[in-house]
């Protein structure tokens, strides 16, 4: 039997708390028994509302840049994670001197180990912090390793190996068999294998190296993005820096900034000055001389490379311009001192200068002399220039760098059959029947 009073109670609370229906678009609606009134309702000028929703989509391309990237970087961990990585790229460089005191291998052997491997990474279309990740893992193994110039091959390729099973999908990993077909059968398969295994115990199975390519895709996105040429002369340029010795020492954050700040000079576009550091302006400087002195030296495998409409063609672009006598120029920032001024002691008192000290206004020191109403500073100012050398001025500025080489490069300088090359090969590293064949 119900109990009559439990019931009736039910049904008064009801009648007395009527049940809240949600709103159907998940908003809880605003009711109007509330002695309070309405919410203050902040109102936005056209201008401040237009800069909002202008910021917002511009946020939002930066995410879906970043998405198509493969890149999924939270904002609130964004400062963690960038904190880690510069950790984790200290921890996992490698060092020169170690290298230098290799007995057999030499720093010009290098750009044929680099030229071939740069050649099987395109081959396989390999991602690209493969490339960087197996270059590192080659250093910081010769850092701690004597190695024979009949293994540097071998372990070049045991390196991209464990870096593209590291980095790239199952598919794309070159196999055994294939590797061994590419050295032209100079090692044995069990080779492969045992070189693995001795470069991961010497490099402590430390494989997390966070590469230029991944700080360069970071510095793209944030705080704008950048133009996907800008990013293709960048990436060009951060290739350029695993030939030679003179940049090992430079972590790959550096790197990244130091190739952005010159892709972003060449390409015209305004560079992040306040971004920049001194280590990145070596880098500048080191990539500006190179080409500007050994162009026609560059790897022909890394030219041919990136002179497809795929990268923009930034390797005929950068070419072309240092062809033409083009060099980088550091922006400098030029501030000129005032000149103190004695405030008047009669009529209408002026504020102090800020070099004004209270020992000015004393009759111990003499007058500090202002500079007349007319005085110009300009050198060329009319009021300190005859007519005749008013004809003489020239009507526009031309910087001094323009004059430096105005001829016009040979045809036969220009890509992509201008660069001449004799480097001999490392064993026969270039021309393999497994590049002809995908070729």
């Amino acid at each position: 039997m119900k109990d009559i009073s439990t019931t009736s109670y039910r049904s008064s609370r009801n009648a007395a708390y009527p049940k809240k229906r949600p709103s159907p678009s998940g908003i809880s609606k605003y009711h109007k028994t509330s002695p309070l009134g309405p919410p203050p309702v902040t109102r936005r000028t056209p201008y401040s509302a237009k800069a909002a929703l202008l910021q917002q989509r511009q946020r939002q391309a930066q995410i879906t840049a970043l998405r198509r990237q493969g890149i999924f970087l939270e904002e609130e961990y964004r400062e963690d994670i960038c904190f880690y990585m510069h950790e984790m790229e200290r921890y996992t460089m490698s060092s020169s001197q170690s290298m230098d005191q290799q007995p057999e291998i030499r720093w010009h052997m290098r750009p044929c180990l680099v030229d071939f491997l740069v050649e099987i990474h395109f081959t396989f279309r390999l991602r690209p912090e493969t490339l960087y990740l197996t270059l590192n893992i080659v250093d910081r193994y010769v850092s701690r390793r004597i190695v024979y110039i009949k293994h540097y091959q071998l372990v070049g390729c045991a390196a991209l190996w464990i870096a593209a099973k590291f980095e790239d999908a199952k598919e794309r990993v070159p196999t055994v068999q294939e590797l061994a077909q590419i050295c032209r059968d100079t090692y044995d398969e069990s080779a492969f294998i045992q070189m693995e295994g001795h470069v991961l115990q010497t490099i402590q199975w430390t494989l997390g190296h966070p590469t230029a390519e991944a700080w360069l895709r970071l510095m793209c996105c944030e705080p704008s993005v950048e133009e996907e040429r800008v990013q293709h002369v960048a990436r060009f340029l951060m290739e350029i820096t695993l030939f030679y010795r003179e940049f090992i020492k430079y972590p790959p954050s550096s790197i990244a900034l130091g190739a952005l700040t010159l892709a972003l000079f060449l390409c015209g576009k305004p560079r992040r000055i306040f971004e920049e550091t001194e280590e990145c302006l070596e880098i500048v400087d080191y990539l500006d001389n190179r080409l500007a002195k050994h162009v026609n030296d560059l790897s022909e495998t890394l030219v041919k490379k990136y002179s497809y409409a795929f990268y923009s063609k930034a390797a005929t672009f950068v070419v072309q311009y240092y062809l033409q006598g083009g060099r980088f120029v550091r922006q400098s920032f030029i501030t000129l001192p005032m000149t103190p001024t004695r405030p008047s002691t009669s009529g209408a008192s002026t504020p102090m200068s800020a070099t004004t000290s209270i020992s000015d206004l004393s009759d111990d020191f003499p007058l500090t002399p202002t500079s007349p109403s007319s005085f110009s500073p300009e050198p060329f100012s009319s009021s300190f220039l005859s007519e005749d050398d008013k004809e003489n001025l020239p009507t526009t500025f031309e910087p001094v760098i323009n004059k430096q080489r105005t001829e016009v490069p040979p045809d036969h300088f220009l890509p992509h059959d201008f660069v001449a090359f004799g480097r001999p090969a490392l064993h026969h590293l270039n021309g393999s029947p497994r590049m002809t064949a995908v070729s």
